[in-house]
């Protein structure tokens, strides 16, 4: 209808009307279907209302993108209304994203998430100061394409899943109307050599040439079944040789442990440098580098290159990056790492008769759920679990 209440016929051209109860101009446009279609312009200036007119119908003649439309509309509000659209750019956002999660996760976890939004923020380079909203699906892919060349398939999907939390919150913030990582797939695992125990002259080998402090690691993870990080952590505040005790709360699972130290362990541990210190490190450097990280990559990649000198894998190339992260670019021979020397224990107090209940207490578990599968366990039964391994103090 015009101003008078008539009814009126929309051109090819995109053409301006008004109705009686506005004082807006309404674009009258047909889309590429052939749709008469009207739109309001919000504004009262002709001149303005008629370059919206022809931008509605442009756009909705060609495939346009939602980003390109987003712009179009965040142009013309500039232009009617004197003020910007509000935004919010990447970087902002996982900055934010970042300090809310910050008292509800977990130190490593969080060291993970923070590692995982710097590579991302330095994959898009000035692009991360743009608006949220113009990340798209192909951004994310091609960060994780670059992933892929460098990390494992794990740790490139756990960057995916990363991005698709950060996403989604945005969504729900109503930051941005689709979260472009939902349908990013992740990459495939790799077929490598599966993880497996060392046996009793590879050790002796890796602990002929280990120094003292990678030596004391090994002992400790075959003893104590724990993971490389949670090792590096000790303190000596978490070692009660009275009660013949370990204490610690592992760092991936928060879980509480009290492990025995079994007869060789304790003669290793009592040829270690005692400090008037309870919160010194056992291993000094081994703290500083997960201290500096929060996790014990580095760490790993330093015991890998400790097993090809033993000639037990190959020799793992390592790339260094912008922020000194270094990512290993070789491959296993032999499928061994320190977590191998989780499954030796599990594997010789097995052998030794143990049962399961007893193995999986000693080395902990990584759920509840694992946990709660098994009854409780005596510190007896945890005492000659511990002593039924092998002496390796002497190798």
């Amino acid at each position: 209808m015009d101003v008078r209440g008539r009814s009126y016929y929309c051109s090819h051209v995109a053409s301006l009307t008004k109705r009686a109860t506005s004082q807006f101009w309404v674009a009258c446009f047909i889309d590429g279907n052939g749709r008469r279609l009207k739109r309001s312009t919000a504004t009262v200036d002709r001149k303005r209302a008629q370059r919206i007119a022809e931008e509605y119908e442009s756009a909705s003649r060609r495939k346009r993108t939602a980003l390109q439309v987003r712009r179009v509309i965040a142009q013309l509000h500039q232009e009617i209304t004197g003020d910007k659209v509000s935004s919010t750019s990447v970087r902002a956002f996982f900055d934010s994203w970042l300090e809310r999660k910050t008292p509800e996760i977990s130190s490593v976890t969080l060291a993970f998430y923070r590692n995982a939004a710097a590579k991302f923020l330095a994959f898009l380079g000035d692009e991360a100061d743009r608006d949220l909203t113009e990340i798209t699906r192909d951004d994310i892919t091609q960060f994780r394409n670059e992933e892929a060349k460098n990390c494992a398939p794990k740790t490139v999907n756990h960057k995916v899943k990363f991005l698709r939390m950060v996403f989604r919150a945005a969504r729900r913030d109503a930051l941005v109307g689709d979260d472009p990582a939902e349908f990013v797939d992740p990459v495939r695992k790799s077929k490598g050599a599966p993880r497996r125990p060392f046996t009793v002259p590879e050790l002796k080998a890796v602990l002929s040439i280990a120094d003292g402090e990678w030596r004391s690691m090994i002992m400790f993870g075959i003893y104590t079944g724990q993971r490389l990080a949670d090792i590096a952590s000790l303190t000596w505040q978490n070692i009660d040789l009275q009660r013949g005790e370990i204490r610690l709360v592992t760092r991936k699972t928060g879980r509480s442990q009290i492990l025995p130290v079994a007869g060789p362990l304790r003669r290793h541990i009592e040829t270690l440098p005692a400090l008037d210190d309870p919160a010194a490190p056992l291993h000094p450097r081994a703290f500083a580098i997960v201290g500096k990280h929060g996790r014990s990559a580095h760490l790993s990649n330093h015991f890998a290159d400790l097993l090809a000198q033993a000639g037990l894998r190959e020799k793992k190339r390592h790339r260094r990056t912008k922020n000194g992260v270094g990512h290993g670019t070789g491959s296993s021979t032999g499928g061994l790492s320190f977590h191998c020397l989780r499954h030796t224990a599990v594997t010789m107090m097995k052998e030794a008769g143990i049962p399961a209940a007893v193995v999986m207490e000693l080395v902990g578990h990584d759920s509840e759920a694992m946990s709660e599968h098994y009854t409780h366990v005596g510190a007896e039964a945890m005492q000659k679990a511990a002593d039924s391994l092998p002496d390796f103090a002497a190798a």
